[in-house]
């Protein structure tokens, strides 16, 4: 069992930057495929971004292309998503998950063709004046 829980979410202005993490208090990830995914209100959830644990490529939707980063930090498990030049419209409740992933499947994962093994929490993540 994995147990995800995210971090980093706040207020920012538009313009403004936030970094988010995703740790596992339940052992480490770096056996795992890592996305992100977000939901605003009234609107369903959308895959943001994802790191393939079959050979570390990454993975981005393309509202966020060129804005996001998402890495994987091997020595302590944890998984960031940098978020820089936010807009409004990236206003969500962010939550990351987490599959064992054999066949890499990212594109999927994202698409919402699969659907992934663990889920955090979710934090939130507020761009506005």
């Amino acid at each position: 069992q994995v147990q995800l829980v995210e971090s980093g979410g706040g207020l920012v202005q538009p313009g403004g930057s936030l970094r988010l993490s995703c740790a596992a208090s339940s052992g480490p990830l770096n056996e795992h495929t890592i996305a992100w995914f977000r939901q605003a209100p009234g609107k369903k959830r959308e895959g943001v971004s994802c790191v393939s644990v079959i050979d570390d490529s990454t993975h981005y939707s393309d509202p966020v292309k060129g804005r996001f980063t998402i890495s994987r930090d091997k020595a302590d498990s944890t998984v960031f998503l940098q978020m820089n030049s936010l807009k409004t419209e990236d206003t969500a409740v962010y939550y990351c998950a987490a599959d064992r992933d054999p066949n890499n499947r990212c594109a999927q994962f994202l698409g919402g063709v699969q659907s992934m093994g663990y889920w955090g929490q979710g934090t939130q993540v507020s761009v506005g004046p």
